[in-house]
């Protein structure tokens, strides 16, 4: 499913007020009322990230880039980052975003796509995006993917945890969907998410290896149902290694394979 909205960055602040929603990705679950400081702190970011990739536009041509918030503070993580997505400029002018969220509290997540103001009209920890420009021979193929909206959830799988595991079916977090995604659309003939991690492993992916013991898992599963870990390989679990897609993994391995620019960022 794809759920479309349409906030726009020059909405009224007394209609963002009123907006608030149950599916998050890369940041807390806490539900807490937006308030009139996050809400302009969220619209400026999401404006000069417009400025700037409409800069990056008229530079380059580029329309897709992969773009990032930092929603949850994870330094204990040694991660900057939380969260990632597809932002594409429209034939209209604005850019959009095609990403996945959570469903604070339960299992599953879905697709959205939503403007800027709506992916940074959040209570983030901190106020910075960023962003990594495409290769120009993926600019094509990711930009007709993203716009087709049955392509665009062919990989999506609605079971969801925080940490599912890179190389396997059973869940699938907003990174990942992310990533596999990208696959799809840089190969031809990647129509499963087996074939779009095995394309990742060719490319040389490498996930974020997470230490936690067995009593911060047991924890975490015991806390909430987005959290899963019995998609781990046991080996690698009963180690306290649990491999995950994460932000700054995947800015590294774009930068790295040479698909995509270094990340850029801006902050408040």
């Amino acid at each position: 499913m794809i759920t479309i909205t349409t906030t726009r960055l020059a909405c009224a602040m007394a209609a963002a007020l009123l907006f608030a929603t149950a599916a998050h990705a890369g940041r807390s679950c806490e539900q807490k009322p937006l308030n009139v400081q996050t809400i302009e702190q969220g619209m400026a970011l999401a404006q000069r990230t417009s400025q700037s990739l409409d800069a990056e536009h008229a530079r380059t041509g580029a329309r897709v880039v992969v773009l990032a918030r930092a929603g949850q503070d994870l330094s204990k993580y040694q991660l900057r980052y939380s969260h990632l997505g597809w932002a594409y400029k429209t034939d209209a002018g604005p850019w959009r975003v095609l990403h996945k969220l959570n469903h604070c509290g339960t299992a599953t997540g879905d697709l959205y796509r939503q403007g800027l103001g709506e992916f940074f009209l959040d209570d983030l920890w901190r106020q910075e995006a960023a962003w990594a420009v495409p290769a120009p021979a993926l600019q094509a193929p990711l930009l007709a993917l993203l716009n087709d909206s049955r392509r665009s959830v062919v990989l999506h799988e609605r079971a969801y945890s925080l940490v599912s595991y890179p190389w396997s079916q059973r869940y699938q977090q907003s990174n990942q969907w992310a990533i596999e995604t990208l696959a799809m659309a840089a190969e031809n003939g990647v129509n499963t998410r087996e074939q779009a991690q095995a394309w990742l492993r060719f490319k040389a992916y490498q996930p974020t290896t997470l230490r936690l013991g067995a009593l911060t898992r047991l924890g975490a599963r015991a806390g909430t149902a987005n959290v899963a870990f019995d998609d781990h390989p046991s080996e690698k679990r009963f180690a306290d290694r649990i491999e995950t897609v994460t932000v700054d993994s995947v800015f590294e391995w774009l930068s790295r394979s040479g698909m995509a620019s270094a990340p850029q960022a801006l902050s408040l």
